[in-house]
């Protein structure tokens, strides 16, 4: 049963009569009565009282729903219903509207009479009143388009009319409660029951793009603890998921809205974002980076050349260690005082190393989150003995000698047969017989002068 009251929606879900004693009585028509907020509601009852003497007279009757020090408090009396109730009775009849409903108007409404010389009587119990929001819902999405359904928790006659609006705009009015629409990742949908413009369903939307927080806000140093947390307006809310120095979305850190470091490590720093999903559409958040700062790392030392040390050599020692902020290095020697600094630098470089250099070396890394020692590292010079030293700088001076000196034989080479080559003069051969036997240098001479005759001979016979 619905009550046809111009301008308004009241629902009235069941009747219940209430029946007093001794002829007290309250009869209500409803005692159920579900309605949307902005809406306007009446309650309705008939009530009966004693006879017993032809005079008596009824003082008062009002509806209430609070007490105050034990008693009943007239709703027209309410500041909360101010401007908002109307309560009229007549013939034995009371009507109680409330317009504009809120949702704080919810609760359980009685009606009481007073009649002259003490008497009075509640008709309890009395009318429940349920005020709900209308709600636009999303049933499905796909492929930009989706259904939505415009409902309400109380039971809704089915020539029920609704309007849809779109981005603030009437888009239709009907009096089908759902409807298949397209959407953009800013469209928003509401819906509202006709003559009730100005009491519109909540909005549905994608989510607006997702702000990230950390929290604390103040530098974040290993091992203390450190929440992030993912926000955006949607409807229907959002569900959150949360990555890490990547953008392919393949590695799920968390699908919360919130990301919980009880304990930050080194390795927890780096870039997260989220992103924030429902049926309308889905967004990514700016990424976030998270810098964790740590002590420096136990140091670790380094010799280079790794091999055996020679008196005299060039030799590197390295210190390293990971810190954050950069850590600052300190070198020493064969001690642990820290009262005698060598270096303050990664390296400590020895350009010709002495016999006086051998023992143990160490460093420290130091920030302002602390500072570590490193293992002791012995540094052995090999001594060099004077007669290795003399073969040693004699192989030194061959080395540097040989190439001039090859270089000056072949240009000597170079310019005596340039030299030859300038005379033009023809080389006689001398052809010695290698079977005869000169018995002395005058026989020699004289076998010369004849192989020397011979051609001139042969030129005459020619």
């Amino acid at each position: 049963m619905s009550l046809p009251v111009r301008g308004f929606v009241v629902f009235l879900l069941s009747a219940q009569v209430v029946q007093g004693q001794d002829d007290w009585g309250v009869t209500y028509s409803s005692t159920e009565i579900c309605a949307v907020k902005g809406s306007t509601v009446e309650m309705r009852c008939t009530y009966t009282y004693p006879f017993k003497v032809w005079f008596t007279i009824v003082e008062k009757t009002f509806w209430f729903t609070k007490q105050k020090d034990g008693e009943p408090v007239d709703l027209t009396t309410d500041s909360e219903y101010a401007g908002r109730v109307e309560d009229r009775c007549e013939n034995n009849i009371c009507t109680l509207r409330i317009r504009n409903l809120r949702e704080s108007d919810s609760a359980e409404y009685k009606f009481r009479i007073i009649i002259q010389k003490g008497g009075s009587y509640i008709g309890s119990p009395g009318v429940t009143l349920s005020v709900t929001d209308l709600q636009l819902k999303v049933s499905r999405a796909y492929s930009g388009q989706a259904e939505l359904k415009c409902q309400t928790s109380c039971h809704v006659p089915d020539n029920t009319s609704y309007i849809w609006y779109k981005n603030g705009e009437e888009l239709w009015t009907g009096i089908s409660y759902s409807g298949l629409v397209n959407f953009g990742s800013a469209d928003i949908y509401s819906c509202a029951l006709n003559g009730q413009e100005n009491h519109r369903s909540p909005s549905v939307y994608a989510p607006k793009p997702p702000s990230v927080s950390v929290s604390p806000s103040a530098e974040i140093e290993e091992g203390s603890s450190v929440t992030l947390t993912c926000s955006s307006d949607a409807n229907p809310a959002a569900n959150y998921t949360w990555y890490k120095d990547e953008t392919s979305y393949s590695s799920i850190l968390n699908e919360e809205h919130q990301i919980v470091f009880s304990s930050t490590q080194a390795s927890d720093s780096g870039e997260y974002f989220c992103t924030a999903e429902n049926m309308m559409g889905r967004k990514t958040s700016e990424n976030v980076f998270i810098d964790v700062k740590y002590a420096p790392k136990p140091p670790s030392v380094s010799v280079s050349p790794s091999a055996e040390i020679e008196e005299g050599s060039s030799v590197t020692l390295t210190c390293s260690s990971d810190a954050n902020p950069a850590a600052n290095y300190t070198w020493y020697k064969d001690e642990t005082s820290y009262s005698s600094i060598l270096n303050e630098e990664p390296q400590l470089v020895f350009s010709s190393m002495q016999a006086s250099d051998s023992g143990e070396y160490f460093c420290t890394a130091e920030n302002k989150l602390g500072r570590r020692t490193s293992e002791k590292l012995f540094i052995d010079v090999k001594y060099k003995s004077p007669m290795i030293m003399n073969i040693t700088r004699l192989v030194l001076v061959v080395l540097v000698l040989v190439p001039p000196l090859l270089v000056c034989l072949w240009m000597r080479k170079k310019k005596a047969v340039s030299y030859t080559t300038e005379a033009n003069e023809p080389i006689e051969t001398v052809e010695l017989d290698p079977f005869s036997v000169y018995e002395n240098v005058s026989d020699l001479n004289m076998v010369s002068a004849e192989q020397t005759e011979e051609p001139e001979e042969q030129e005459d016979l020619v």
